[in-house]
């Protein structure tokens, strides 16, 4: 999910505050499959049965006025996780949804081939750390992936680090890593059952074995060493009453930076930097690569950094509070730390410049007037991450149209030095550092799961070779076979979107099943990327996937995320359902066989939508969503999304968020027109991110909101997850089980039969 390249604490750092499902730039294609038959899809004769949803008890006397609208809570009390009635909840909503998915035989079928297809082996790029490279792969069915050492590139390979065997079910995740400077150590996070919060171990690369101590308490951090490998910054939160596992819901506050030197217990580390007055900001620290530095960004929400500075002094030991210099004091733009050369600072940023740039700061006159551009604002493409190799280039990687765009320029200079050719897709993983002059990319498209290329600066004239290529186990597939076509389309107000449609070649269009998969926001960027579920569904139900490129994301800069965040978050809803009516009236879909999808901040969408327009879609997935727009904010690192989506506490954002928030807008159909969508609501026990509570409260009123109406005929489901969080770190068993149970669920609601799916053993 998660690059392997270090962007220090750029806004990819960022996304570990996000409400997000697996890394939504990423998401794209879940996963793959075979070619479809040639056999004509057939409308099909199933029956759903009525379903008796559970009664649901509604606390009328919680009441809550805001701004002075007074507005009942009345499912409250589903926001306590370990109350009996909650239990009981969420087991009769898994004693409904469950059966529904899994006692047929489309469920089995589907988990059958899903698993087949799975099993392919899967390969990250290659890291240089010291005397050692290293690398992730599973071979297949693995729940996590493992990371093997190599003394070089046609050695032998080792296990070095193989988190499988550290719980019996998987759930045990490695969540990031850091090397020290010198490769002796490796610190490492490990997270259990999806929670956001992990325990730092650390392992010698030399032995192989374990340091005694643990670092505990620890979310959201950066593991950032000095360089005389002694020890690492990193950050904690204080002690907090009850539990933190990952199934609790207090707000994360208070976060500290300390440093821990290796050998030494937790609480011998010391703590270095600390805001007491601001209990919602957060640091993100690096060490500058000349180690003369800690540089500090200061972020309080989802956007925009104040940086601060602090001098570190070789050979003196860190064993009080450090000094900090402010370089940056206003909330106003991101920053990216890249590189310095001495006490010049290199900084990717959107200060004055939407579609970034990158800036020198002398850190000894650091004020503004002082600052220089090297590499100007693109009109067009949006600079999507930059990252120092050897010595003195500039490896940038730009958005353009939403595809992938790879170059390097020269440190110094800024000067075009060389552009890499690519395809139609994304590079969903680098590697490469400072002081080494070959770099590793992975690139994926829509048709392919990955091909890692390696360059070596030192060979200019050379062109990258192919290292390795990830191929499928999937007899008879042929990217050939498969059309990926970009369109753009008019929203509501005029506004063109971007989206990518991909189907089989062979066919003319016609009506088909139709998955559309959205998410619009936090500047994320939707690229072209590699998935088996997706093709799964062309494969299986003769299907058509779609992929816009709604306003909120990056995929044309902060001119484009401003188009879809506060005041303006409408006009995502608007882009989603006007994509929607595209697939449908240009003869893609219709609206029985289209099936809308989101994650976390995509299932507000999928929320919002089919309270907006329930007339327009036959079927609804809605993944760890963002429901109740009026309390995000009071729940684990919900705060920080309050500069996407306003904050409740002031009218203005209260009376925006109050029209679109899906568990304020449910409705009872009165009229056919009026029904909701089929519609799967997922959740999981772990989810600290976005706390199931938001599923559990829309649940429940959408199905007290339709009990009695003799126009609800299709299902609203809620089905909770055990031992599993927001996305990140998911076992591969997991992984097929939820894609087992949406791709069962859009067979069933979409009323259409399978192709290309057999009895499996």
């Amino acid at each position: 999910m998660h690059r392997n390249f270090r962007v220090s604490f750029s806004f990819q750092r960022l996304l570990d505050f996000l409400p997000r499902t697996s890394h939504p730039r990423f998401v794209c294609l879940r996963e793959m499959s075979k070619i479809a038959d040639q056999n004509p899809l057939a409308l099909s004769k199933k029956v759903i049965e009525p379903i008796v949803y559970p009664t649901i008890r509604k606390d009328e006397a919680v009441e809550d006025t805001f701004h002075g609208t007074q507005l009942k809570d009345v499912y409250r009390w589903l926001e306590d996780p370990d109350s009996t009635e909650t239990q009981v909840f969420v087991t009769s909503q898994n004693n409904i949804s469950r059966p529904f998915l899994e006692n047929c035989n489309e469920w089995k079928k589907i988990n059958s081939k899903l698993t087949k297809l799975w099993n392919y082996a899967k390969y990250g790029c290659p890291m240089q750390h010291g005397k050692y490279y290293y690398y992730f792969m599973n071979t297949g069915l693995q729940n996590q992936s493992v990371m093997y050492q190599q003394t070089s590139l046609s050695g032998e390979s080792k296990e070095f680090l193989d988190p499988n065997q550290l719980s019996d079910d998987g759930t045990i995740a490695l969540a990031q890593k850091s090397f020290s400077d010198d490769g002796s150590f490796m610190a490492y996070g490990l997270s259990e059952s999806g929670s956001d919060w992990i325990k730092i171990l650390i392992r010698n690369t030399e032995t192989g074995k374990d340091l005694d101590e643990i670092l505990n308490k620890v979310k959201f951090s950066e593991i950032s060493w000095t360089k005389d490998n002694k020890g690492f910054f990193y950050c904690r939160y204080p002690e907090q009453s009850g539990k933190t596992d990952g199934s609790e819901t207090s707000q994360n506050e208070h976060q500290k930076l300390y440093y821990h030197r290796l050998g030494e217990s937790q609480d011998k580390d010391t703590l270095v930097v600390e805001f007491p007055e601001e209990p919602n900001w957060r640091i993100q620290s690096v060490v500058s690569d000349c180690g003369k530095y800690l540089i500090l960004a200061i972020v309080k929400d989802c956007r925009d950094n104040i940086v601060y500075f602090a001098d570190l002094e070789p050979g003196k030991a860190i064993s009080s509070k450090l000094n900090t210099k402010k370089v940056v004091e206003k909330f106003e733009a991101d920053y990216d730390y890249i590189t310095n050369e001495g006490s010049k600072v290199y900084f990717r940023t959107n200060k004055s410049a939407p579609n970034y740039q990158v800036i020198i700061i002398d850190f000894e006159k650091p004020e503004e007037n002082n600052w220089e551009t090297l590499i100007a604002e693109h009109k067009t493409d949006v600079l999507d991450w930059v990252r120092c190799v050897d010595e003195d280039k500039l490896l940038l990687c730009y958005i353009r149209d939403v595809k992938t765009v790879l170059q390097a320029n020269c440190l110094r200079t800024g000067k075009l030095l060389r552009e890499f050719d690519l395809e139609i897709g994304t590079i969903v993983g680098t590697s490469g550092e400072k002081k080494y002059s070959e770099i590793f990319y992975n690139f994926s498209s829509f048709l392919s799961p990955g091909v890692i290329y390696q360059f070596d600066f030192k060979t200019p004239e050379q062109p990258p070779k192919v290292f390795r290529e990830i191929k499928l186990n999937l007899e008879g597939f042929s990217r050939e076979n498969y059309i990926v076509e970009q369109i753009f389309y008019k929203s509501k107000d005029g506004t063109k979107v971007p989206m990518f449609i991909i189907r089989t070649k062979r066919d003319t269009i016609k009506p088909r099943p139709c998955l559309l998969y959205g998410y619009g926001g936090f500047n994320i960027s939707m690229l072209p990327c590699f998935g088996l579920s997706g093709l799964m569904f062309i494969d299986t139900f003769d299907g058509v996937l779609a992929y816009p490129n709604l306003r909120g994301g990056g995929e044309y800069g902060e001119k484009w995320h401003n188009g879809g965040r506060l005041l303006n978050k409408q006009n995502v809803f608007d882009d989603f359902q006007a994509a929607a009516e595209y697939l449908i009236d240009n003869n893609y879909t219709s609206k029985d066989r289209l099936v809308i999808q989101g994650g976390s901040n995509g299932g507000l969408l999928v929320g919002t939508c089919i309270n907006q327009r329930p007339d327009l879609f036959g079927a609804a997935v809605a993944q760890v969503g963002v429901m109740d727009m009026l309390r995000f904010h009071k729940f684990t690192i919900g705060h920080a999304w309050c500069s996407d989506y306003g904050n409740p506490s002031e009218k203005e954002h209260f009376e925006n968020l109050y029209k679109f928030s899906p568990l304020h807008n449910v409705h009872t159909p009165s009229s056919n027109e009026e029904e909701y969508p089929s519609t799967l609501i997922l959740t999981a026990d772990h989810d600290d991110r976005v706390s199931p509570l938001h599923s559990f409260k829309f649940t429940a009123a959408l199905q007290d909101a339709v009990r009695n109406s003799k126009y609800q005929k299709n299902p609203l489901l809620l089905r909770v997850y055990t031992k599993a969080g927001h996305g990140a770190g998911k076992p591969t068993s997991k992984k097929i089980e939820e894609a087992t149970d949406i791709l069962t669920f859009m067979s069933k609601s979409l009323n259409v039969d399978t192709i290309n799916l057999k009895d499996e053993q």
